[in-house]
């Protein structure tokens, strides 16, 4: 058994962005935002999103402020590299002061890269990576449609890489946004699918910033990287979210239209977000890249399936921070730890069934041929591993897809 990782520093450390505005409505402020950035706004978002009566009355609501309105309105799901490029190209020689990324994760992602591009005009590999953007970009507002993915309020944009199969994260300080709009009501749009896949995708990420390794990080590393690890600040935000997102998603199942349930799932999404961006995803995230370009699945739905089956293996590592997670998530506390350790995991597998996301790998079209591949290529992804409470090396990857892909919710020794 390896040894307990703690935060023996008592670290704490948050990013996000200088202005945050929530709550139902309140995308009216979403103008007076934008007009103190200037007077051009470019908006990034998708044709769903570009043709939604909301993205219409904020049009309309930033020239009434007296601004220059451009909608740009391909950004397609899990935003591949080449769209990037082709929307650098589209849009050289604008004279643009802030975008506006408005939809989902991608959209978001999207309007992060943009802003560094659009003005210095590259090939957004030369950004891949942790820091490698030279310096401050153009402003960006993030307005989520969505409650899941939590780009609202982090600095990394995750583009699909085609050429290589693999997705790949732009990482830097310089990409956080300077304000986010969180307004819960442009989420009742979103249809049950989409629903289910983005609050799957704010419980991976709360439950892996909970329970991601320590770092203890250096002033040196604190300098050097942004992923330091899960510390005391990340907890708090985490904690607040898995209360949340515990009685958001069965209200949400029961009624999508329910403005409660979308608020609680929305405000989950966002703490989660926080968490994240200092204490990053592991395992489920480092595994689902592979999973998702193989079989042309959902980001949100690749990491719920694999929850059960790297909670199962990470739990030893983990089993004070589990039992905390199974009560926050609802869970009755029995007085031993492990039990209630086990009982956490079993209540995030009822959590994704519930919200009608996929529990297993083969639900997904993957197989056990698939296996060693997806592995094999999940490695590549250093950083996430790296954020792992317990190590990830390929064969013991190869064990969890296995499991994953045949359903099986056995216990792991050890």
């Amino acid at each position: 058994m390896e040894a307990r990782n703690e935060n023996s520093l008592g670290l704490g450390l948050l990013r996000q962005p200088a202005t945050v505005i929530f709550g139902p409505g309140q995308r009216r402020e979403l103008p007076t935002l934008a007009r103190r950035l200037g007077t051009t706004a470019l908006i990034c978002t998708d044709r769903r999103m570009l043709s939604e009566q909301a993205c219409l009355d904020l049009q309309a609501g930033l020239e009434s402020a007296g601004m220059r309105v451009i909608a740009y309105g391909d950004v397609r799901p899990d935003l591949p590299r080449t769209d990037i490029q082709t929307a650098v190209d589209a849009l050289a020689g604008e004279d643009i002061d802030v975008l506006i990324g408005l939809g989902g994760g991608s959209c978001m992602d999207f309007a992060k890269v943009m802003g560094i591009l659009i003005n210095s005009p590259a090939d957004v590999r030369e950004i891949f990576g942790e820091n490698r953007v030279a310096g401050p970009g153009l402003p960006v507002i993030t307005v989520p449609t969505t409650g899941g993915t939590g780009a609202e309020s982090t600095c990394i944009a995750v583009v699909n890489d085609e050429d290589k199969g693999v997705k790949v994260g732009a990482a830097s300080a310089f990409m956080e946004a300077v304000a986010t709009v969180i307004d819960p009501e442009l989420t009742l749009t979103a249809p049950s699918a989409l629903t289910a896949a983005t609050a799957v995708d704010a419980l991976s990420h709360l439950i892996e910033a909970y329970t991601a390794t320590a770092k203890n990080p250096s002033s040196q590393d604190m300098k050097d990287h942004l992923y330091v690890g899960k510390n005391v600040l990340t907890d708090v935000w985490a904690e607040k979210g898995l209360e949340l997102i515990g009685r958001g998603i069965p209200a949400l199942a029961e009624n999508l239209g329910s403005l409660e349930a979308r608020t609680d799932v929305m405000l989950a999404a966002y703490c989660a977000g926080l968490a994240i961006n200092t204490a990053g995803t592991a395992g489920c995230h480092a595994l689902q890249s592979p999973i998702g370009a193989l079989t042309g699945t959902s980001h949100g739905y690749g990491v719920g399936a694999l929850l059960p089956y790297v909670m199962r293996y990470n739990l030893p590592a983990r089993i004070p921070e589990f039992a905390r997670l199974g009560k926050l998530l609802g869970v009755q506390a029995t007085g031993n730890e492990e039990t209630d350790a086990r009982a956490a995991v079993e209540k995030v597998e009822t959590l994704v069934v519930t919200i009608g996301a996929p529990n297993d790998l083969n639900q997904l079209g993957m197989t056990e041929r698939d296996v060693p591949a997806v592995a094999e290529a999940a490695a590549a992804s250093t950083r996430l591993i790296a954020n792992n409470p317990r190590p990830l090396p390929v064969p013991i990857m190869e064990e969890i897809l296995l499991g994953g892909v045949r359903g099986d919710l056995n216990w792991w020794d050890s």
